[in-house]
């Protein structure tokens, strides 16, 4: 990523915990906080207040001295930077019950994405309505992207479909995918961001501190 302001890459660490300062500044928010320093917010997210500071003036700093930072100010500006006032609305291709249960969590409305369709090759499936959504035959995919404005594809479908589903969504302009497949995509040189998710890696991350904590008692 590319600060537009002074051309320097950012880092993915810092990338990683712009997130968790959009987290954070909202809570804050809804507890009706107006200012918080560095060091308060360090303490909460346990991370260095000279970290969170050098993180911030990779955007501009925000804050002001002897002051700390507006909070209301700050998560917007965050939230500019994450791009959640842009609107983006997306797609999920799978209907299964993963695909379902991110379309019945409120992370996309609260990050600014609107889910307006989903796609499936279940004959079981096609033309029902989950919700507000009608889940459409993968047929009608190129059809409806074209017709519509859509920048994101969640992807939880079957990993044997994964990568030509990917092409196809690539070739049709879509600015971003959500990997839940397993498989490792990268389309970056087509114009397309992917970001691989991958479940049970963060579970066995889990397993493995569990296993070693017990090793080292």
């Amino acid at each position: 990523m590319e600060n537009k302001n002074t051309n320097y890459r950012i880092s993915s660490a810092v990338i990683k915990r712009l997130p968790r300062y959009f987290r954070y500044l909202r809570e804050l928010l809804e507890a009706g906080r107006m200012r918080i320093s560095s060091s308060e917010l360090s303490k909460m997210m346990n991370v260095t207040a000279s970290q969170i500071r050098q993180d911030l003036n990779c955007f501009g700093g925000f804050g002001q001295q002897g002051y700390g930072y507006n909070v209301k100010f700050l998560y917007t500006k965050i939230s500019e930077i994450l791009g959640v006032d842009k609107g983006y609305r997306a797609i999920i291709i799978g209907a299964g019950h993963l695909g379902l249960a991110l379309v019945g969590s409120p992370m996309f409305a609260k990050r600014g994405v609107t889910i307006s369709a989903l796609f499936d090759n279940s004959k079981e499936l096609v033309g029902k309505e989950y919700g507000d959504l009608h889940i459409y035959d993968i047929s009608e995919l190129d059809g409806y992207i074209k017709e519509n404005s859509i920048d994101i594809a969640v992807l939880t479908l079957p990993r044997a479909y994964a990568k030509d589903t990917a092409e196809r969504l690539a070739a049709l302009g879509i600015k971003g995918i959500w990997n839940f497949t397993n498989v490792e995509l990268d389309f970056e040189e087509l114009g397309t961001v992917v970001q691989n998710v991958h479940i049970g890696d963060s579970l066995m991350q889990l397993t493995y501190r569990i296993n070693s904590s017990g090793e080292e008692e």
